[in-house]
């Protein structure tokens, strides 16, 4: 029976510094998913690499295999050595791992607790692997009841009730360092999700004005629409020195504002402050402009300081959400358990019939001068009495199915028939 197994690190285990290593661009995702079926040890694999998590799902006939072949690729992703990030990685296998990733995508593992981008991603990555034909038939199960309990922890409790996305957070946080958004000149660096819920959240805050900035024009403009200003990143220097608060949120894999550009454009904004949060991970923002004197630099880490103070409330749901995911992780067992009993019952009746024809083949010069009829009365007799006998394990394989007992009979019907 394979075994699942999650390996990968978030704002929980990790620095800043190594998920920032540890992420991987949409656009190298498929070329990772093969690197990873190709190993000795792992059939199946999906990746999930948000702002705040990459986390690797595999499965494996062998746990330390797999746990080899996955340190082995985050060692190569990262150009890092295992003692560098070993101890930043979160293991988990079998129900355990179903038990994480349920979590994960009802929101339970969030910087913000609840929030709805993370169901989102989890199912791209999952269909991300699908089109790589990097999941099959365990992980397929798997992440469909991840989505299944994602969806019923949000209708059936209030854990996303009041909650914002990381996107909203982010503007919320702005909001109040610079006590309110209101007619404040907003620059949106980046066009994919974040950034969207960005400006549309920013828009809400009525703030004066909002321009997008991305590395493809067509993007910004599509993003602006025909509400708000758009250009491309040439222009990224001109409009920080008019901004009141700056949003990075690109996938760039290096930063794309470091302290030189910012102190020239603190030069022309003769004293007045300026605002950067960036929410890319790897970080669109180099650290050291934080220390420049009229800047206030905030990060993916401050933000998950920031939404920690507004967690009262949503904390009071996480247990009813933890109702779900247990159940949701019963029901995925079950069904594993049952996919797993069916082949062994269709290999057990096998192992019968092979008995049978065994035995009439090895009787065959004893029964050669019988009449068809008797023959054919022997062999009934035969496959009568085998077929009893298979009975009553049968009927225990399948009321047993999706227990613990179930798991148990399994193992001890294949290692007594060696199937």
């Amino acid at each position: 029976m394979s075994t699942v197994v999650a390996i990968g690190a978030s704002h929980r285990s990790a620095p800043l510094a190594l998920l920032e290593r540890m992420s991987i661009d949409e656009q190298h995702l498929i070329k990772y998913l093969d690197d990873l079926t190709s190993r000795d040890d792992v059939s199946e694999a999906v990746i999930i690499s948000t702002c705040n998590r990459t986390e690797i799902f595999v499965t494996a006939e062998k746990f330390h295999g797999a746990y080899r072949d996955v340190r082995d690729f985050i060692g190569d992703l990262t150009f890092l050595p295992p003692e560098d990030f070993s101890d930043n990685l979160e293991v988990f296998y079998d129900a355990d791992a179903a038990r994480h990733l349920f979590s994960v995508a009802s929101g339970l593992e969030s910087v913000v607790i609840g929030e709805h981008e993370i169901l989102g991603q989890v199912r791209d990555a999952w269909n991300t692997s699908r089109e790589a034909g990097a999941c099959g038939p365990t992980l397929n199960l798997l992440f469909r009841h991840a989505i299944e309990a994602g969806k019923r922890s949000r209708t059936e409790t209030e854990i996303a009730r009041h909650v914002t996305s990381v996107s909203h957070a982010a503007v919320i946080m702005a909001d109040s360092h610079l006590e309110g958004l209101a007619d404040a000149s907003v620059v949106v660096v980046g066009a994919g999700s974040m950034a969207r819920g960005v400006v549309d959240f920013a828009a809400t805050r009525a703030a004066g004005s909002i321009s997008v900035l991305n590395r493809t024009s067509q993007r910004a403009q599509d993003l602006a629409a025909d509400i708000h200003q758009w250009s491309g990143l040439e222009r990224l220097p001109e409009a920080m020195a008019d901004a009141d608060v700056v949003f990075t949120a690109t996938s760039a894999p290096g930063g794309i504002i470091d302290a030189e550009m910012v102190a020239a454009v603190m030069n022309e904004r003769s004293g007045r402050p300026l605002l950067l949060v960036d929410v890319a991970v790897p970080r669109d923002v180099s650290a050291e402009v934080g220390a420049l004197e009229g800047v206030t630099l905030l990060d993916m880490d401050a933000l998950g300081a920031f939404a920690e103070c507004g967690l009262s409330r949503r904390r009071e749901q996480i247990p009813a959400v933890e109702k779900i995911v247990d159940a949701e992780v019963e029901r995925f067992l079950t069904a594993i358990s049952a996919r797993e009993v069916a082949p062994l019952i269709v290999e057990l009746r096998k192992r019968g019939d092979v008995v049978v024809e065994d035995e009439l083949a090895r009787y065959s010069s004893r029964l050669a001068d019988l009449e068809p009829a008797q023959r054919a009365a022997v062999e009934s007799l035969l496959r009568g009495v085998v077929a009893k006998l298979m009975h009553e394990p049968t009927v225990v394989l399948k009321d047993a199915a999706g227990s613990a007992k179930g798991e148990r009979l399994v193992g001890s019907v294949r290692e007594l028939f060696d199937l």
